[in-house]
C-alpha cells in the first residue's frame, strides 16, 4: 500500500470501523449497552462489531507503515522464581509476556511519529471510540485515555496478571479497557482466558479477523501464545480509560 492509501485505510472516527451491530452499541439500542455496569460482568468479546473489508484495510496498514516502529517488549520468567524458592508450593509468578509495542506517552518516541503519520492517532482519540466505550461501560469515562498498540507474533503471549493498580488514586477502584484485535489470515489459534469465582475456568478465541473485547478491570486473566504461520500477527489497538471523574465527584 501506498502511503495516500494506507492513509485513506485509517479512518478520522472509529464509528467508520463498526458494522450494523456495532452501529447499534455506539446508539445506544444494542443489548450490550451498559453490559459493563453489571458487577457480575468483566469482560466482553464479540466478532461482529467491526466491518471485516474496513478491518482488513485497516490491518494492512498497520502492517505496512508500523513494523519497523514497533520496540520489543521481553518480560521473562526470572530464575529466581525457581532458585529463591524456600517452601514446596511457595510459587510466586510476576506478570511475563513477549508481544512488540508502541507505547505513545511521548511524541517523541518513533512509533507516535508514525502512528500520527498514518491517522492511527487520530483514529484511537476520536469521539466515538470513547463513546462507544462508554456505551459498554454504561458511564461516564474520563476525557483523557491512554493508547498503546501490540503485534502478537508466533509465540508472543501474556502471562497471568490482574492489571490493579493500587497505587494511582485515579485507576485503585477501577477502569476500563477497549481493545480492537485485528488478525491475520496466518493465524491459527490466540485465547483469552481469565477468572471467574476464584479460577481460571473461562475462555474466548481471538482469533477472528476483527474481535472487540472489552475488559472491566482489575481482575486476572492471561493471553495464550500465538499459533500460527510464520508472518502471522494479531494487531491490537488499545484504549484505557479511567472513569469520569465528574461522576466521581457527583456520588460523593
Amino acid at each position: 500500500m501506498r502511503s495516500n492509501a494506507i492513509r485513506s485505510a485509517v479512518p478520522a472516527e472509529f464509528e467508520d470501523l463498526l458494522s450494523a451491530a456495532g452501529r447499534r452499541v455506539l446508539a445506544g439500542t444494542h443489548p450490550l449497552c451498559g453490559a459493563l455496569a453489571d458487577p457480575r460482568v468483566r469482560f466482553l468479546a464479540r466478532d461482529d462489531l467491526i466491518d471485516r473489508d474496513r478491518a482488513k484495510r485497516l490491518r494492512r496498514a498497520l502492517e505496512q507503515a508500523l513494523p519497523d516502529h514497533l520496540e520489543a517488549l521481553e518480560r521473562p520468567i526470572p530464575p529466581e522464581t525457581i532458585s529463591a524458592m524456600r517452601y514446596d508450593y511457595g510459587e510466586r509468578l510476576p506478570k511475563t509476556s513477549r508481544a512488540r509495542t508502541i507505547y505513545f506517552e511521548s511524541r517523541r518516541e518513533p512509533g507516535v511519529t508514525a502512528g500520527e503519520r498514518i491517522g492511527l492517532v487520530r483514529l484511537m482519540r476520536s469521539a466515538s471510540f470513547r463513546a462507544f466505550a462508554e456505551a459498554l461501560a454504561g458511564r461516564r469515562l474520563a476525557a483523557n485515555w491512554g493508547l498503546q498498540v501490540l503485534r502478537y507474533g508466533p509465540g508472543d503471549y501474556a502471562g497471568p496478571h490482574n492489571d490493579h493498580h493500587p497505587e494511582n488514586k485515579d485507576a485503585r477502584s477501577g477502569y476500563i479497557d477497549l481493545h480492537l484485535s485485528l488478525c491475520s489470515p496466518g493465524v491459527e489459534h490466540q485465547w483469552l482466558v481469565y477468572s471467574r469465582a476464584g479460577h481460571f475456568s473461562e475462555i474466548v478465541p481471538l482469533a477472528a479477523p476483527a474481535t472487540v473485547t472489552a475488559y472491566r478491570l482489575p481482575f486476572w486473566h492471561y493471553t495464550t501464545p500465538l499459533a500460527g504461520k510464520p508472518e502471522a500477527a494479531r494487531w491490537v489497538l488499545l484504549g484505557t480509560f479511567l472513569f469520569s471523574s465528574a461522576r466521581r465527584a457527583a456520588r460523593r
